[in-house]
């Protein structure tokens, strides 16, 4: 695929829309395709490419030691940094692991021997990757009272809430009617460490500020 410079506006349509049908650049877990448009990007997409944000959180929430182990090639670059295509298909460099040599190859003790260290190197890279921890992206809908309420204040306080595996996003108001606004906010969870119920159910003890807490989206990523 190619999204021309995703800092313009057209790189990043063409990004997002790429996004609302993939999880990542390549493939179905991230790799140094992803890396490649993460650091072209610079920063968070406005809010408005829900897809690029949500992709943009979620490579984002990964520490460097984690980027580093990826798999996969990154994107040929161009002037300005611009990644433009994929690379072939079959980039994994686990392919480059003969298991089983030449079909050719004369069956003795010694080709015997070679396929044998070949299947324990194989098996021992494989067993160094570590296992892909379940995330989601969550877009909440957090409802004042009514339109005195503080809505700078209410993000301060829901943005004030720490939980490990917990990342906070992006955030703006949408007006509701009758000159109320509610606060979306996005958010990044690793399945395993935070129920969407338990954070739901911490914004509410903020019950001077908020009236309630809804769902707006919920991916899997």
């Amino acid at each position: 695929m190619a999204f021309g410079d995703v800092k313009t506006a057209n790189g990043l349509k063409e990004l997002d829309k790429f996004l609302a049908d993939h999880s990542y650049v390549e493939g179905f877990t991230p790799s140094k395709a992803d890396l490649s448009v993460f650091d072209a990007l610079g920063k968070a997409p406005a809010s408005t490419y829900v897809h690029a944000l949500r992709w943009y959180n979620h490579i984002a929430s990964f520490n460097a030691k984690e980027r580093s182990e990826w798999g996969g090639q990154a994107l040929p670059q161009v002037a300005g940094g611009k990644p433009t295509a994929a690379a072939p298909a079959g980039g994994d460099d686990d392919d480059d692991v003969d298991l089983f040599g030449s079909e050719d190859e004369e069956e003795s003790a010694e080709a015997a021997k070679l396929k044998e260290e070949r299947l324990a190197a194989y098996n021992a890279k494989k067993s160094k990757k570590p296992a892909l921890i379940a995330k989601s992206s969550i877009i909440l809908d957090v409802k004042p009272w009514d339109d005195e309420t503080d809505m700078k204040e209410m993000e301060k306080n829901v943005r004030s809430i720490e939980m490990d595996g917990l990342l906070w996003g992006a955030a703006k108001l949408v007006p509701v009617g009758y000159g109320i606004h509610k606060l979306q906010i996005c958010c990044v969870i690793e399945d395993d460490k935070v129920s969407v119920d338990l954070l739901t159910e911490k914004i509410q003890e903020f019950e001077d500020y908020v009236q309630s807490v809804d769902i707006a989206a919920f991916n899997k990523i």
